[in-house]
């Protein structure tokens, strides 16, 4: 994500300018003669352009620089035809300089004063003179210009020269614009916003852009890249361990057979087989369990989740009474989730229902979040994703909840 967006893509702007500018200096004006010396020589390298001819009608414009005195009408034509044929000879600043001095002159009509702008740009662009061509799309747009193509060279010149603050603020009014016409932002686009805040160190930014990008553009890469984010924040609790493994089993982002391993030894600690058995099952699944030098490992581990599991299942509901009776609502919104787990969600989510309205937890928020996780186990989305918008812990609860309303509207 920290590639910048494709350079033929950018400078795509730059030649259909060029290729519309029909550019046809007129030699001998009302009031505007231009000299043999000058004038012959130009409507040479006219001619060679006709031919593709750069690197040619380019040495015929260079004939005239030794011509002196020359006025400002005469310059002016030499600076668009040198542009031109720089252009074509792949000589960018030379180009660029030479389009910025037309745009420059008093001479120009103001309806072709944007091409020669926006020709301008591509060609510093090209040259990789970033900041010229960042400044002279800027006067396009304020004079007026409207080419999008135009905006995508100045924000990637704004990104190539290292203003990245700037290049993101761009980005950001794009983006913005895009969901208020209820279109989905471009990955391009969102790739370079992410990478424009990971350059200036701008956490929050980049969390928020990654996030963007698993709504818009879902891929495991991404879904990644945004679990890692958000987990790698300064304070993230612990405590949450086994619940990113469960937003990673649900988005395909487990890597190894080590993070199904740790996911099944943290539900065996909780006392939630049923849910160790489930991570098992997926490794196995996807054939990182079960195999290489860790394989009796993995088999001891599921053997031990399997007889676990036997043992739930008989003496689930036994404490049902006695979850009733208790001072807070922590047994009995756990047991609720056991439930879910054993597939009985008609009982298990009422009791997790109960078990927050009676509260007393050291940590609700996580409860929430727990409770959003049942629902969607048990199929019904649209309660899970108001109940993880309920969960606005700031130390890492909220943030896995979004995700959660991210991943569940992709599937509703």
């Amino acid at each position: 994500m920290n590639t910048p967006m494709r350079i033929t893509q950018v400078l795509a702007a730059c030649w259909i300018v060029l290729g519309a500018l029909g550019l046809n200096p007129t030699f001998a004006q009302e009031s505007k003669t231009v000299r043999p010396e000058i004038g012959k020589p130009l409507q040479a390298a006219q001619e060679l352009l006709k031919q593709k001819k750069g690197k040619d009608a380019l040495a015929k414009v260079r004939e005239t620089e030794s011509v002196s005195d020359k006025t400002a009408h005469e310059v002016f034509l030499i600076d668009q035809v040198r542009g031109q044929a720089a252009a074509l000879a792949g000589e960018a600043a030379v180009a660029a300089r030479s389009f910025e001095a037309v745009a420059n002159s008093p001479s120009i009509a103001e309806r072709e004063k944007l091409q020669f702008l926006a020709a301008a740009a591509g060609q510093y662009y090209s040259a990789k003179d970033y900041a010229k061509s960042a400044d002279l799309a800027g006067r396009y747009f304020k004079d007026g210009g409207s080419d999008k193509a135009l905006r995508t060279l100045q924000i990637q010149a704004f990104y190539l020269g290292g203003n990245f603050a700037q290049a993101a603020k761009e980005l950001q009014a794009e983006i913005q614009a895009d969901e208020q016409a209820g279109k989905a932002p471009t990955e391009e686009r969102l790739q370079l916003l992410s990478s424009a805040y990971q350059k200036q160190q701008n956490s929050a930014g980049y969390a928020g852009a990654l996030e963007k990008l698993v709504a818009y553009h879902p891929k495991p890469d991404y879904w990644l890249a945004v679990i890692h984010g958000t987990t790698s924040r300064p304070g993230f609790p612990d405590r949450l361990s086994l619940d990113v493994s469960r937003l990673k089993l649900a988005t395909a982002t487990m890597r190894n057979a080590n993070e199904y391993v740790e996911a099944a030894q943290l539900c065996l600690q909780a006392g939630l087989p049923a849910e160790a058995k489930k991570f098992i099952d997926a490794g196995y699944a996807a054939g990182l369990l079960g195999a290489g030098p860790d394989a009796d490992r993995h088999k001891r581990l599921k053997d031990l989740a399997a007889k676990n599991l036997a043992e739930d299942t008989k003496t689930l509901g036994q404490d049902d009474v006695q979850l009733a009776s208790a001072k807070d609502g922590s047994a009995l919104l756990n047991s609720g989730f056991n439930y879910v787990l054993h597939g009985r969600a008609d009982k298990g989510l009422g009791m997790m229902e109960s078990g927050l309205t009676k509260g007393g937890m050291k940590h609700p928020e996580d409860a929430r979040l727990r409770l959003g996780y049942a629902y969607y186990l048990a199929g019904q989305s649209q309660k899970a994703i108001q109940s993880f918008k309920k969960a606005q812990e700031a130390e890492g609860t909220a943030a896995l909840a979004r995700l959660w309303v991210i991943r569940l509207g992709q599937s509703s």
